[in-house]
């Protein structure tokens, strides 16, 4: 039957189109963006097609090759990879639509590359998610940030050298996860992460096992970005193309979030992380100070591109907090951030690209109340992506840091519960210094003619303003909707 082998679909369907976007690109460039968005659309619906799959028959094993574990390679698809497939795969088809209009503009004469590389990057992260073999995973991760190295290159100048940047912090986190992995291969002679899940509280007492539960945690802290591992993100972000910044900033950290809830919530286990030492607890309080150091360095800054990057710095703290406080409320609020914010991010680098291309910048100081009418419809999906980020209710952004709340509650860890609060004072600041300049009028400009009549509308097209709209949209519907997503979320990982 189709359904067992939708795991390998969903992968190969990338590989296919990474193929032919070059085959088809070398005849005519201007099929490359509608290949990579068909491609990623499939990958959309077969990721659909499989989460429908696991409702109704439960979690599905591919084996490579008819080969079982632990001497084969297999595909994991249970309700946990499945849930962080739909939010990857469907954000980045939204952000590749997106990418038509600012890509042509932004890296004319790279095309082909640009999505064939896209399709690679997507290829790497849905493998990492659905890999049951800690090796092969290493293997993916490795696709992906290559991939993302050089689609981050393609920027602005000083694009080259923020990703020459991330590639030498990139690759000695990856260096870490596989010395870890090693670590745990000479101990118990399996790869496979359900055979070795098994074994591993034979070796709790092991320091190698530490030793390797450490490696792999900051090697992928630093894929994920936590502080102080986040030094490759700001300039990343700030000067790689608008459509690459759409389409790394809402999926790339979170698929590294999810290796580490597999890690430590899974593979390890909260009993044996916490055995010799409270590591949890210890990455909860880095997760804590990004948080307020994200959110302050968001209010510095003058670029709204760059401020966003400092917000997405914070942001991520919020999902490994949940991760840390390992009870139910605080599983729930990060796997719903992951969501929440894979929506919200990919909206504001959106709207950040739109005032890009057609103001020519995304300097906050030069933005002003001009704006609310000739980009109604950017500024409206700004004010619905802001609120949702600052946690105001019935936005999705307000229901996900509840349950952190809670889950801190729950553990009173009445530290955890300040940073949450003051941090959402702090994203506060940032978010609506924006909606002051756009939608009160400047009292400097009170002796000025009055101009606004010749103001027109002039938003984007529709092929730009689309997808931003249905992330604005889906922030009101998933903030309707979240009893039943974080009822299912607690039920596909019971704690």
């Amino acid at each position: 039957m189709i359904e067992s082998h939708l795991p390998a679909i969903i992968a190969l369907t990338f590989v296919l189109f990474a193929l032919l976007i070059p085959l088809f690109g070398l005849w005519k460039e201007q099929l490359c963006q509608p290949l990579a968005v068909l491609g990623s659309g499939l990958a959309t619906v077969f990721s659909a097609l499989a989460f429908i799959t696991y409702l109704q028959t439960g979690s599905i094993r591919y084996f490579f090759g008819g080969w079982e574990p632990p001497i084969g390679i297999e595909f994991v698809y249970d309700g946990l990879s499945g849930f962080i497939l739909l939010v990857i795969n469907s954000v980045a088809f939204l952000a590749l639509i997106y990418a038509k209009k600012p890509g042509r503009r932004e890296y004319r004469g790279k095309e082909l590359a640009y999505y064939a590389l896209a399709m690679l990057m997507m290829l790497g992260f849905n493998g990492m998610v659905l890999t049951g073999d800690l090796f092969n995973l290493y293997v993916f991760l490795e696709i992906s940030s290559l991939s993302s190295y050089a689609l981050i290159s393609i920027g602005n100048k000083p694009a080259p050298f923020a990703a020459f940047r991330y590639l030498i912090i990139g690759t000695v986190g990856g260096t870490l996860y596989l010395l870890g992995v090693g670590f745990l291969y000479t101990n118990t002679g399996t790869l496979n992460i359900i055979d070795m899940s098994a074994m591993l509280p034979m070796f709790s007492d092991n320091t190698s096992v530490i030793a390797a539960l450490i490696l792999m945690v900051v090697g992928i802290g630093v894929k994920a970005a936590i502080f102080p591992m986040h030094g490759w993100l700001p300039d990343s972000y700030t000067y790689a193309s608008t459509p690459t910044s759409t389409l790394i900033a809402p999926v790339g950290t979170k698929v590294a979030a999810y290796i580490l809830f597999r890690i430590m919530l899974y593979l390890f286990g909260i009993e044996l992380t916490d055995a010799v030492f409270p590591l949890s607890y210890i990455v909860g309080v880095f997760a804590c100070i990004g948080i307020i150091y994200g959110s302050v360095m968001a209010i510095a800054q003058t670029e709204m591109k760059r401020m966003l990057a400092y917000s997405s710095v914070s942001q991520i703290g919020y999902i490994i907090m949940g991760l840390s406080l390992a009870n139910p409320f605080g599983f729930a609020g990060a796997l719903l951030h992951v969501l929440n914010h894979a929506v919200m991010k990919a909206c504001l680098f959106m709207i950040t690209g739109n005032l890009r291309y057609k103001e020519g910048h995304s300097n906050i100081s030069l933005f002003n109340d001009s704006y609310r009418i000739k980009y109604p419809w950017t500024m409206a999906s700004f004010t619905v992506a802001a609120i949702s980020m600052v946690g105001l209710p019935p936005l999705a952004g307000f229901f996900s840091k509840w349950y952190l709340v809670l889950g801190t509650i729950d553990n009173s860890n009445w530290i955890f519960l300040a940073v949450i609060i003051v941090s959402s004072l702090l994203n506060a600041v940032y978010f609506f210094r924006i909606l002051e300049k756009v939608y009160m009028k400047n009292p400097d400009a009170e002796q000025q003619p009055d101009t606004e009549k010749e103001i027109v509308y002039d938003d984007v097209s529709p092929s730009m303003m689309s997808p931003m709209a249905i992330l604005a949209v889906g922030l009101i519907v998933i903030g309707f909707a979240n009893a039943a997503i974080v009822g299912f979320l607690l039920d596909i990982f019971p704690m």
